[in-house]
């Protein structure tokens, strides 16, 4: 597997990223993802992967097998690790570095954008509990990305890719926006739940009535 070395804690995020895509080399290894991200690997691999997982979401069983590695990134945080750790066999996995680039593409005017606007503030909301906080939460969420849900997983995705950017940024801003993105979401999945359990048990009186009737009528 290639080693290389781009320099990324002190060049741009963006800059990294289309360094990554210039590279000759047709495969492009998780190992020299997590190398190229060096000490900002934590928030850079869960923005990586947040937007893969959010282009990748209408194809079915694609978020399965691109979450686990979102999924261990997230646990990490939890713990409080200080170093981002992979296993041998997940640094040796690849994907075309062509499909890379046309992700990448697709979103390099709101990452441009976004770094533009980001900067270290607000620094509490990505202290040590807030860490772990963001641990816990974004774990949840990439389970929920794991989960066969057509289009279902595509906000939980750009929200650890959201509280990622955060991170990696030192941004507090982010942090609180990808915070509200949650609660508003959870507030969504209630109503929706409540709305569909309320239109079945509706539903299902109806059907129990007419089958009362239609019993009553034939006698």
């Amino acid at each position: 597997m290639p080693d290389y070395d781009y320099q990324s804690d002190v060049r741009p995020f963006s800059q990294v990223l289309d360094d990554i895509g210039v590279k000759d080399d047709p495969k492009l290894y998780l190992g020299e993802l997590v190398n190229a991200f060096g000490e900002r690997g934590f928030g850079a691999l869960m923005v990586f992967f947040g937007l893969i997982n959010a282009i990748a979401s209408p194809i079915p069983g694609s978020t399965t097998v691109l979450g686990a590695p979102m999924l261990l990134i997230c646990l990490q945080l939890v713990i409080r690790r200080d170093q981002l750790w992979m296993p041998a066999w997940l640094l040796r996995s690849s994907l075309p570095r062509a499909n890379y680039r046309a992700t990448i593409t697709r979103v390099r005017r709101p990452l441009l954008f976004i770094e533009r606007l980001s900067r270290p503030r607000l620094s509490i909301m990505s202290n040590e509990v807030c860490e772990v906080l963001i641990g816990i939460v974004t774990t949840l969420l990439t389970l929920i990305v794991m989960l066969p849900i057509f289009g279902g997983n595509l906000f939980p995705s750009l929200f650890v890719a959201l509280f990622g950017f955060g991170l990696m940024q030192r941004d507090g801003f982010l942090i609180v926006a990808a915070w509200l993105g949650v609660a508003g979401f959870c507030v969504f999945v209630w109503a929706a739940w409540e709305l569909i359990s309320r239109l079945f048990l509706a539903s299902a009186g109806w059907f129990l009535d007419a089958g009362h009737w239609i019993q009553g009528l034939f006698g």
